[in-house]
Order: C-alpha cells, then sequence, then structure tokens
C-alpha cells in the first residue's frame, strides 16, 4: 500500500484536517499498522512537549508559516535512517510547530526535548542504525523564518490529543526487518520514552545528559504511557499478620496449613537490624526466619519425595508447655537426574532500580545463577520499565558469553510497567515450554509496579493460571524504601514458587548458587499439612507461623486447593505450641460449665480418646510435579516432655530463631523471655554452622538487645 504523505499525516496526527481528510487518513491507517505506530508516537512527543511548555507565553503564526515550516526538511547528520517515513523529519516539523505556537522564546526547551530524544549516538556492534540529529540543522530552520513579536497575552491553543493505549506485546526475537529500526529509551526522569517499534536486537539509549555516553541494551520494546507517580520517602508495605491463638483440641481437633519454604523475611529482618533498626511487626514472619536456615534431618528412602520428622521438648518461653516441632526434608537430586531448565528472567529496570543494591546486585545475582547451569538448559531475559522487551531470547545455559553481554548492557530508567512484563516473561516461557523440564519465570524486583496492571487480585490470578500450565514463578526481591514485600510474597504464593530477599552478595550466593536444586527444582507442589491432635494428651495447641498459609480442614483433601510447592533437597520447620490435657483448656478462657470433653461422642469409626498414647498425627498430601493426583502420607507421634536442654541442636537452635520472631512481633506470650537468654540457648546450639548462619543469627540478637526498649 502507498504511503500516507507525511504533511497530512504529521496533520492528522497534529489534530488538523477536514473531517473527510481525517476519515480517509483513519481508513488507511487501518490497513497501515506501521504508520498507524508512528502516530502514536508523533502524538505522544507532541503531547509531552505541550506539557513542558503550556505555563508559557505563545505568539501567533501565520497559516504560510505554518505551512513553510511543515514542509521544511529535517537533515539527519551521519547514515541515513530508513525509516518507513522518514520519521525524523515529521518530529522535527511538529517541534518546530508546537514550539512557534507556544513561544520562540522557549526553543531552547524544545531542543532539549529533541536531544534527549534524538540526538544519541548509539553502539554500532549491535545491528542496527545509528540515529542521530543535530540540533544546529533545527536552529538553522528556524533562523530562516521572520518570528512575529509575542504577545502580552495569548493561550495555547487546545491541541486536543490523546495519548494511545498500550500496543499489544510482541515477540522481538526475530531478525530485524528491511527498513526498519528499534529503539528503547527508558528516562530516569519518567518522560515517556518514544518507542520505534521494530524488531530485535535493538538499542536502548539512556537519557545521560553532557556527553551522552553510548549505553546499548538488545532489546526492543513497547511504550506505556501511563504518567509516572512522584517518588516517596519511603512506601515500603507488608501484609497485615493476626497471630495465632490457641484453639481447643475438642472444639478443633485438626489445624491446617501449607508449607512455607520462603526465606524473604529473615534476610529483611537482618537488613533492618543491621541498620540499627528495629523491624517492622508486619515485615516478621516467624516461618520464613525458621526456615532460613538448613537443618540436619535425615533424607527420604524409596521413592517418597521426602521424609517427615517430628520431636518435643519444653517450650522455652513456657516451660509448662510442650513444643513440638514437625519437619520435612526434600529428596536431593543428583545433577544428571535434574530436569532441563526453561528459565525466563523477568527484570525490573524502571528508575527505582538504580540503587547499588538493586539492578547491580540483580545482574550479579543472574550471573551467579547462569554458571550453575548447563547446556540442556534454557535462558531468556526480559525486561520492563517505561517499556517491555526481549534482552535475549532462548540461550543455551552454558553460553555465557551471550549472558553475560545481554546482563551487562542493563541499565535502570523510566516508570515500571510490571503487568506487562509478567505477560511477555510467561509468553517466551510458553514458546520455549519443556514438557518434561522445570519451567519457571525469575522475577527480580522491588516491586514497585506503579503502572500497567497494579491490581494485585488480577496479578494473582494470572501468575495462578498459569501455574497451572506448568509455569512456576520465583520470585527475588532487591532494595529499600519502596519495596513491596507483601505484594511479592503474594505473587510467588500463587505462582507456586519461593520468594527470597537479596540484600547482599553473600544472600545472592545463598539463594542461587548453595541451594540452586531447592530454588529451582520442584519436587512435589500443593504439599499440605494437616495435624490431628489427641484430646486425651493434649488440651489446646497454636501454630507459630504460617499466618497467611492457613487452610480450612476441607481443603486438605481437595486436590483443586492451591498449595505450596518442595524443591529437591528443602526443609521445612513448623512448631507447635501445646497444652498438655488437664490444663486449662485454653489459655485465659474459662472452662465450659454444662459439657466436659469426655461427654462429647467420638467421631464415627474411630477409636476413643483414651485408648491411644499418641499426641497427635502428622498427616501430608502432596503431588508430583507433572501430576494432578494427590498421594497422602501419615505419622503417628507419641511426644516425651524433656528439658530444652536435652532435645537436639536444630530443634534448640530453631526453637531461639522462633522465640525471637515472636519477640520481633510483640508477642505477648514472649514478654518475660529476653533476647540475652535466647542468646544464651542458641549459642549453646550453633553446631558445625559450615557457612557462618546462626552465628550471623546470634549478632542479629545482639543487636535487638542493644534496640529493644
Amino acid at each position: 500500500m502507498k504511503p500516507i504523505d507525511e504533511v497530512k499525516l504529521t496533520a492528522y496526527a497534529l489534530g488538523e484536517g477536514s473531517a473527510a481528510e481525517r476519515a480517509e487518513i483513519e481508513a488507511q491507517l487501518q490497513a497501515n499498522p506501521a504508520q498507524q505506530a508512528a502516530v502514536d508516537d508523533l502524538r505522544a512527543f507532541a503531547a509531552q512537549l505541550a506539557s513542558e511548555l503550556k505555563n508559557e507565553p505563545g505568539i501567533t503564526l501565520t497559516d504560510d508559516q505554518r505551512q513553510r515550516i511543515l514542509k521544511a526538511p529535517a537533515k539527519a547528520a551521519g547514515r541515513t535512517v530508513r525509516f518507513p517515513w522518514r520519521r525524523i523529519t515529521g518530529f522535527a516539523a511538529v517541534a518546530a510547530v508546537v514550539t512557534l505556537v507556544f513561544g520562540g522564546t522557549l526553543w531552547h526547551a524544545a531542543k532539549q526535548l529533541l536531544d534527549n530524544q534524538f540526538a544519541r549516538s548509539y553502539d554500532t556492534s549491535i545491528a542496527c542504525e545509528v540515529i542521530e540529529v543535530e540540533e544546529q540543522k533545527l536552529d538553522e530552520l528556524l533562523a530562516t523564518e521572520e518570528l512575529p513579536e509575542l504577545v502580552d497575552s495569548v493561550t495555547p491553543p487546545d491541541l486536543d490529543m490523546q495519548m494511545a493505549p498500550p500496543p499489544q506485546v510482541e515477540d522481538f526475537c526475530a531478525a530485524p526487518a528491511a527498513d526498519s529500526v528499534a529503539e528503547l529509551n527508558i528516562a530516569s526522569d519518567c518522560i515517556s520514552p518514544i518507542i520505534m517499534k521494530g524488531l530485535a536486537p535493538g538499542v536502548m539509549a539512556n537519557r545521560s545528559g553532557a556527553g551522552r555516553s553510548a549505553r546499548s541494551g538488545s532489546y526492543g520494546g513497547h511504550w506505556s504511557p501511563y504518567p509516572c507517580p512522584p517518588p516517596a520517602e519511603n512506601t515500603e508495605s507488608y501484609a497485615p499478620i493476626q497471630g495465632n491463638t490457641f484453639k481447643s483440641v475438642v472444639d478443633e481437633p485438626l489445624s491446617t496449613f501449607s508449607i512455607d519454604v520462603d526465606t524473604a523475611a529473615y534476610a529483611n529482618v537482618r537488613r533492618f537490624l543491621r541498620a540499627g533498626q528495629m523491624p517492622p511487626p508486619d515485615a516478621v514472619r516467624v516461618e520464613e526466619m525458621i526456615n532460613y536456615f538448613p537443618y540436619d534431618y535425615a533424607p527420604p528412602k524409596g521413592d517418597v519425595p521426602f521424609a517427615v520428622h517430628v520431636e518435643s521438648a519444653a517450650c522455652p518461653w513456657n516451660p509448662a508447655h510442650p513444643l513440638v516441632k514437625i519437619a520435612l526434608k526434600g529428596k536431593e537430586l543428583d545433577a544428571e537426574s535434574r530436569p532441563p531448565c526453561n528459565l525466563v528472567f523477568l527484570l525490573d529496570v524502571s528508575g527505582s532500580m538504580t540503587d547499588e543494591n538493586k539492578l547491580p546486585l540483580v545482574k550479579k545475582a543472574i550471573q551467579l545463577l547462569a554458571r550453575q547451569l548447563t547446556a540442556k538448559d534454557r535462558v531468556s531475559i526480559v525486561v520492563y520499565a517505561s517499556a517491555t522487551g526481549l534482552v535475549l531470547p532462548a540461550t543455551p545455559g552454558n553460553d555465557l558469553a551471550a549472558i553475560d553481554a545481554a546482563i551487562e548492557r542493563l541499565q535502570a530508567g523510566g516508570c515500571t510497567a510490571g503487568g506487562e512484563g509478567i505477560r511477555l516473561a510467561y509468553d517466551e516461557a510458553r514458546k520455549t515450554f519443556l514438557p518434561d523440564g522445570n519451567n519457571r519465570v525469575i522475577l527480580c524486583t522491588d516491586g514497585d509496579f506503579n503502572v500497567g496492571i497494579t491490581d494485585s487480585a488480577e496479578l494473582a490470578a494470572f501468575v495462578a493460571e498459569r501455574a497451572k500450565q506448568g509455569i512456576f514463578l520465583t520470585v527475588l526481591g532487591f532494595g529499600m524504601g519502596n519495596y513491596k514485600d507483601d505484594r511479592l510474597e503474594m505473587l510467588a504464593d500463587k505462582g507456586n514458587g519461593n520468594y527470597a530477599y537479596i540484600d547482599t552478595f553473600s544472600e545472592a550466593r545463598k539463594n542461587l548458587v548453595e541451594q540452586t536444586a531447592g530454588t529451582l527444582f520442584a519436587i512435589a507442589k500443593d504439599v499440605k499439612l494437616q495435624i490431628e491432635f489427641n484430646p486425651a494428651q493434649v488440651a489446646s495447641y497454636r501454630l507459630i507461623g504460617y499466618e497467611n498459609r492457613l487452610l480450612a480442614k476441607e481443603d486438605f483433601n481437595d486436590d483443586k486447593k492451591d498449595a505450596g510447592e518442595l524443591g529437591a533437597g528443602h526443609v521445612v520447620t513448623a512448631f507447635y505450641e501445646l497444652v498438655p490435657a488437664g490444663a486449662e483448656s485454653v489459655p485465659g478462657v474459662d472452662p465450659l460449665k454444662y459439657q466436659a470433653p469426655e461427654d462429647r461422642p467420638a467421631a464415627k469409626g474411630t477409636k476413643p480418646a483414651h485408648a491411644s498414647p499418641e499426641w497427635l498425627t502428622v498427616k501430608l498430601r502432596y503431588k508430583l510435579p507433572k501430576e494432578n493426583k494427590s498421594s497422602k502420607i501419615e505419622v503417628p507421634f507419641t511426644g516425651s516432655f524433656v528439658a530444652l536442654e536435652n532435645a537436639s541442636e536444630d530443634f534448640r537452635f530453631a526453637a531461639g530463631v522462633a522465640a525471637a520472631g515472636l519477640m520481633l512481633r510483640g508477642d505477648p506470650s514472649v514478654m518475660d523471655l529476653s533476647y540475652g537468654e535466647v542468646v544464651e540457648w542458641t549459642s549453646a546450639a550453633v553446631g558445625a554452622d559450615a557457612n557462618g548462619y546462626r552465628r550471623e543469627f546470634i549478632d542479629l540478637l545482639k543487636n535487638a538487645a542493644a534496640l529493644a526498649p
């Protein structure tokens, strides 16, 4: 189809022309997506320029002057840029018209915008055209015009411009088409970039100011028209936690919850304590603190994917109560037996990720993980900011040169279109899906999704549906100040993945090198625990932590109900504080007046309570990664009420972590406990501690002791 005349197209983009002319152009644009995209870009640029100049005095312009400017050629220095209709000419004309309409004295402002959009020097190693417009040429253009005198008061005309909706996410992985060029400009000050829709490899220009240092990327992208909100001082957010209370065994004999292997809360709490601050109570998820540490649990035998271990001793914060530890140990996978990986890294490169502990640390973390992969694995990289794009198409895991090159080109800037990035990442994972492999999106972000899909429920539904299709989600959180812990935890939960907070290079090494198998390779999914308590032995109980993982008792046998995944070699630890039978049923609650436990009939088919010495039975349901039907394991437990010092090292240390977590949360049950006491009994349970994690925890407790009121 013959292209539309440039002058007409420019006038149309500015809202000019008769109704008939506009109708004719609109009909032609429907069959010419490339020129429609150009119109959208022109509108966006004009709107941005108008926004910059709207508060300045305007001048008049004759029709003859307007037409001469629109027809004036803008020349590019260097090599000719093969746009479908010489897009730079159109943009130069728009800049000239809008500038003269709103004020000739403001040419320097307009020139700065043009400089930011077009006068860039790019890395010629990328197979793309060099784009450069000389400011001098535009100055000379205006110098040929006889500018009218400024008037005292002229209201700028209403340009009646509407921002175009964000385009559909496309694949930028194909070879470049003829006469096409891809440009991605992510501006740190959130000026909406102009995206020349093309095919990768593309170019990312950094808004650098003086010197305009070339910074190359390798992705095309999509412009996001949503305005960036102004930065806030501190916008960290955490989901509220309502601590678990004691439940009467007579009334509620079953306790049901989903396993949790996340560790983000511990690393985040550590960040606060190292900085000399007590963490917000809702930032403290006790189960994630407990599960941060490795424990020496025996591995499973046979074909069962994990082993179940139960141990009891006196509760350290209330010695009259037994404390029961329930632990799972996942099956280890050797390098030969592990499935191939299809990993799509989804990286936040928005302006909020510029800090040293954000994108620079993300890049190092990915490089660490890449070195654990082999030729049978596949790696892709998708980025999102004011635009989304494919940086690295599916690449063999052992091609470190290509992976490192893509990572090193990343720069942060612009707003955060997180929702669009997630869509593109999952689309890429689906394209390269491995039926017998580990298909996973790995999201690296501070969680600050401020444009695009911002509704948490919509995001949750999206990742949950993709998890059902076999694409899991791992979430790695970074940074501080605008950290969105609540959102990231939710995404990992719904995406059948795990969630870690990376604040240091050491933490990146722990999660992505030392625990690669547990992080990446699921050996079981929808893992649920249900504990049945014997009222003859236990009056009441309380689960320590796992508040956001609780399930209804009916959910245990419902295979449609989602739950957590367990990775290879992972351990899961949970504690129950028990009130022995014969004591008050629920601490703080008067005993019932009109009925007693013995008056209540036993459930049909069960033995009388007094017939068994068992304290409880652990029931566990799980599905293998590629199956939809669950299996069940039952482990009865007859406890022993031993002193804390006679328990195993793992029990004593984990109990200390649980106690510290409750103290940081301000739980009233541990008000009489001091951090010094916790230091004392955890110091005696450090054990081998090959990586120093336990000693680090003790140091953090000392910080907490100094900060405590």
